[in-house]
């Protein structure tokens, strides 16, 4: 009789900061709490994605302690199964401290990293996928990432180069070449045009002991880093969290580990995909700028509610905008994306905006613009407005 496979975990990371989808996203009322697209929030979309993979006693959120309450109520999982950060210290440390504290409990348990704020509308493609990496991360002993066909030639997003055949007991896994961070466009245009390269979708699937041993010769000082917990894995010793990140480096895990290891493998997916960052990204995911000619956007036309619980709709017209809530009166007016609130938003000859209103503040930029938000949510910490992100 075989060795059993390892049980798969699946952490999910809600700690970010969701500046780039600001003013709906605040410090308070992150992205993942959000409905933006149909009708679960971000959150709640991931928490059924991870139910595919893991049973409940073996998924875990990842979160900052400013909005930890808001995610133990939404996800209903147990206290200890939220990992509240004590400062934001990017992914490395979030996806450590979860490896630690789950190698307590199994050491050869199987790790899923899953991003609280992506939208995968075909839930069953990405579980087999999930499933596929796992087999491939317990039994060649690799560090597993999705890499995503991409669609366009998109500047916003890390490529992942591929590689070698993994070999036929691995068959559609490839060796990573080489990663690659946001490429200008015309380095994205070739890279589309070559056909190997992938978009990086940062969900990531490795065995907890294969990724420790990797972070040790990959990224020393956030080894060394993780000493207190290792002397009290369980992590129950909220001193001993602290001094772990207090010492951390702040790093994605992509620079400290995956594009330093030579046991970094890629596996192909086609399923439809995006990280929901930007509001030019939201626009793409809703088809701003392609005519819907089943819905007329008028006066009226924006019927969904922004309000917690209600359902998410969204209206169209065949000047292509996209209307996700509000009081709404399009002239001459094309390819824009609005979130309205409670007053009336009306529109006159602009194209390719993102105009959103929410109770105290109004932005209004190009949708190709829509990434730089993060540069006003700066300005305003910078003036102390922490009220108003």
């Amino acid at each position: 009789m075989g060795t059993p496979r390892p049980a798969l975990h699946a952490v999910i990371l809600a700690g970010g900061a969701g500046e780039r989808f600001w003013p709906a996203s605040r410090r308070h009322h992150p992205k993942p709490l959000l409905r933006v697209v149909g009708n679960k929030t971000l959150l709640e979309a991931t928490l059924a994605r991870a139910r595919r993979v893991a049973s409940r006693d073996r998924i875990w959120i990842v979160c900052g302690a400013e909005h930890a309450s808001a995610i133990r109520r939404a996800s209903g999982l147990p206290a200890g199964r939220v990992l509240v950060e004590p400062e934001r210290r990017n992914t490395a440390m979030a996806v450590a401290w979860a490896a630690v504290r789950i190698a307590a409990e199994d050491p050869r348990a199987v790790m899923a990293v899953l991003s609280a704020d992506h939208h995968i509308p075909d839930s069953r493609a990405f579980a087999a996928s999930i499933r596929a990496a796992a087999r491939a991360a317990d039994s060649a002993e690799v560090l597993v990432t999705l890499g995503v066909k991409p669609t366009c030639p998109d500047t916003g997003y890390g490529y992942i180069q591929l590689g070698r055949p993994a070999g036929a007991a691995f068959a559609g896994l490839h060796e990573v070449r080489r990663f690659v961070e946001k490429p200008d466009a015309s380095r994205a245009r070739r890279y589309l045009a070559r056909g190997d390269h992938l978009w990086n979708a940062g969900v990531f699937v490795w065995s907890v002991g294969v990724l420790l041993s990797e972070i040790e010769c990959c990224a020393p000082e956030l080894h060394r880093a993780l000493a207190p917990l290792r002397r009290q894995p369980r992590g129950r010793n909220r001193s001993a969290v602290l001094a772990c990140y207090r010492r951390a480096p702040s790093l994605p895990v992509d620079v400290a580990v995956m594009e330093v290891s030579r046991r970094v493998w890629t596996l192909p997916v086609d399923f439809a995909w995006s990280d929901v960052g930007t509001w030019s990204s939201l626009a793409e995911q809703l088809g701003v700028g392609k005519p819907d000619e089943s819905v007329r956007v008028g006066r009226s036309g924006g019927t969904a509610s922004k309000k917690r619980g209600a359902k998410q709709t969204v209206a169209g017209d065949a000047a292509g905008n996209r209307v996700l809530a509000g009081d709404v009166l399009l002239e001459e007016a094309s390819a824009n994306l609005v979130w309205g609130g409670k007053r009336l938003i009306a529109l006159l000859g602009v194209e390719d905006l993102a105009v959103i209103d929410t109770e105290d503040v109004i932005l209004i930029t190009k949708l190709d613009r829509s990434s730089d938000v993060r540069r006003l949510v700066a300005a305003l910490n910078a003036e102390k407005r922490e009220d108003l992100t």
